[in-house]
């Protein structure tokens, strides 16, 4: 039996986002792109000190901010099925549109959303 150097299931590199808001973060993570949450670890006043969320074949962590470890304003790319579906509910689930999705020179279909944890989401399908 070997011992892998990471979580079975987990990526080589996740992205780690300082949010205001994580649970709401969590919650739009699994409406808008059917996350499911993995690990939580709340400090003794209910803030998410660490948190887990599995999109697809990734892990993103992620963390309520503090003294010391402001909330980041960030953007991340994810790749989905279909791309209108998923941003209607990332507008469904309380994201503001950055960019309806388009077509325009590379081989992706992609818009945006920014969620209330101030995130922006590139959502995208290769369509080409």
């Amino acid at each position: 039996m070997s011992t892998s150097y990471k979580p079975d299931g987990y990526n080589s590199v996740s992205p780690y986002l300082i949010v205001d808001g994580a649970d709401a973060t969590i919650a739009f993570l699994t409406q808008a792109f059917g996350g499911v949450e993995v690990r939580r670890f709340s400090g003794p006043d209910g803030r998410i000190m660490h948190a887990e969320v599995r999109i697809d074949d990734t892990v993103l962590m992620l963390a309520d901010q503090t003294e010391g470890w402001s909330a980041m304003a960030g953007m991340v790319h994810i790749y989905v099925p279909d791309v209108d579906a998923a941003y209607q509910r990332a507008l469904d689930a309380g994201a503001l549109s950055v960019q309806a999705p388009v077509k325009k020179d590379d081989a992706d279909k992609r818009g945006g959303v920014k969620d209330s944890g101030g995130t922006t989401w590139w959502i995208a399908t290769k369509v080409e």
